[in-house]
């Protein structure tokens, strides 16, 4: 039809075009993929579906087409004729390629920042040492000699130190979790809730922390992950809850039709949702240091380690009414969850 013919360029050429007419134009990388596919189905070995680039014969642009058809065959099996149709999917390649492209430039750069982070932090340990070290030696050898207000200075060299050490530590996880090659296994999800939350029950005893950990919340996915991402989310909820007397925190999935959704809530210190678009940014603080230390990477690495397994993190709170941090991981494959 007229359509076909403007795809090609066949609109001018003052004659019906011919099988020849249409060989001529296809890209010379395309013609032989094309010539057998189409023998092919006239041979009755498969349908005709294929997509090939094309020289337009009127104005020589190279457009790609996406070609289907059935053969109409004769009683005893001979094909008589074939019906199809030919849609031009240039714009579609185009952007399918600018998005390779896309792609390509920002692993790339992903991985020189990865690497330059990994390079840096490691890099930065050697001075830092040195700045530690002989500011504990000034203080053994010459503490007698400076007043107060000088020892209160080493004192705050030495606090700087130690965070610009978390700093680092936090950077290098960071790094690793973006890294390191993921491996698909059993991970019982409530065994590491479980482990966490003893690890913070033992270092602060005296804490009056109420803990809910959902049963046997089982999934596919990688083990090591999954245990930064429970450290990082209960230890931030350990953390802001920790000015309050009393304090709940919970462990749990909900499941509305197929996808599972998996948090951890507390009731503390909370935040405000105008600013819940800043949470995962690398040293993004909603809180001052002086109410609750920490360095601001550990909801990044969360949100790296569950972009890793193709699922989704946010968050819900409101000041002082606590927080729910949700994941997704559509990537794996949950066993058993409790609905709550």
């Amino acid at each position: 039809d007229q359509r076909m013919y403007e795809i090609y360029g066949f609109e001018h050429l003052g004659r019906p075009a011919t099988y020849q007419d249409w060989l001529d134009c296809l890209h010379a990388d395309d013609r032989d993929a094309a010539d057998a596919a189409l023998h092919s189905a006239l041979e009755g070995d498969q349908d005709f579906d294929i997509e090939f680039r094309v020289w337009r014969h009127s104005d020589g642009q190279l457009r790609w087409v996406k070609a289907t058809a059935m053969v109409q065959r004769a009683p005893e099996g001979t094909p008589l004729r074939m019906t199809g149709i030919n849609y031009d999917i240039t714009e579609r390649k185009q952007a399918e390629t600018q998005l390779m492209q896309t792609a390509a430039q920002l692993q790339a750069s992903n991985q020189e920042l990865e690497a330059f982070a990994y390079s840096v932090s490691h890099d930065l340990r050697s001075p830092l040492r040195a700045i530690d070290g002989f500011s504990r030696a000034l203080l053994e050898d010459y503490g007698h000699q400076f007043d107060s207000e000088g020892k209160d200075y080493f004192e705050r060299i030495r606090s700087n130190i130690s965070r610009m050490g978390m700093l680092i530590d936090d950077l290098l996880r960071l790094s690793r979790v973006s890294r390191a090659e993921m491996h698909y296994g059993t991970v019982n999800l409530s065994d590491l809730a479980q482990e966490q939350i003893r690890d913070l029950q033992a270092a602060e005893p005296n804490r009056q922390v109420n803990v809910a950990i959902a049963p046997d919340v089982i999934v596919e996915a990688d083990s090591t992950l999954m245990r930064v991402v429970l450290t990082n989310l209960l230890q931030n909820a350990w953390k802001f809850t920790s000015h309050h007397a009393t304090a709940q925190i919970e462990f749990g999935v909900i499941r509305e039709g197929e996808q599972p959704t998996y948090f951890v809530r507390d009731d503390g210190a909370g935040f405000d949702m105008t600013y819940a678009n800043k949470l995962f940014g690398v040293f993004q603080r909603l809180h001052n240091t002086h109410e609750f230390p920490g360095t601001g990477i550990g909801l990044a690495t969360v949100q790296r380690a569950i972009h890793r397994h193709g699922g989704q993190v946010w968050a819900e709170g409101a000041i002082e009414r606590g927080a729910t941090l949700y994941f997704t991981l559509p990537n794996s494959h949950p066993h058993r969850s409790l609905e709550v």
